[in-house]
C-alpha cells in the first residue's frame, strides 16, 4: 500500500520548500477562501492553514504505519528520523525556514518520530514470546 521507507511527511516539507524558493513573494497567510459560518462568523482559510491541515492528515496517516512490525516498520522510523533532523537544521539555518508554518511541520515531523518509536517499542513488547523446552518422558 505504501511504498517501502516513504515518510509521507516529505510531501508538505516539499510543498513548503518548493514555494518558499521558487516563488519567493508568495505570503503563507495570504487568504484562500472565506467560509461564511452558520454562527455569522467568517473563517478565513489560508495557505498556511491548509498545508498544516494536510500535514496533520499525512501524521495520521504515518502512526497508523507506525503500528506495523518488521524491518519495513524499522526504516520508517529511520527516515522519519532523518526528515525531522533535516527539517530542524533548515528552520535553525535557512532564512527562508525561520517561519512559523515551517516551525509548525517541523513539531509535525517531531511527533512522527517520537509517536512512530513508541509505538513500536511498545508493541514489540507484546510480541515477546518465550519458548520452554518440552521435557522428555
Amino acid at each position: 500500500m505504501f511504498a517501502l521507507g516513504f515518510p509521507l511527511l516529505l510531501i508538505p516539507f516539499a510543498i513548503y520548500n518548493m514555494i518558499a524558493f521558487l516563488t519567493p513573494g508568495v505570503s503563507w497567510t495570504a487568504t484562500v477562501t472565506t467560509v461564511h459560518m452558520m454562527s455569522g462568523q467568517d473563517w478565513i482559510l489560508t495557505w498556511e492553514d491548509l498545508l498544516i491541515g494536510f500535514s496533520i492528515f499525512l501524521l495520521w496517516i504515518e502512526i497508523i504505519k507506525s503500528t506495523r512490525l518488521g524491518m519495513r516498520s524499522v526504516m520508517d522510523h529511520l527516515l522519519a528520523m532523518v526528515l525531522f533532523i533535516g527539517m530542524l537544521v533548515e528552520f535553525l539555518l535557512v532564512k527562508q525556514a525561520g517561519t512559523s508554518t515551517f516551525f509548525l511541520l517541523t513539531i509535525i515531523a517531531l511527533v512522527d518520530v517520537l509517536a512512530g518509536f513508541i509505538i513500536g517499542m511498545r508493541s514489540g513488547r507484546r510480541q515477546v514470546e518465550i519458548d520452554v523446552p518440552e521435557q522428555a518422558a
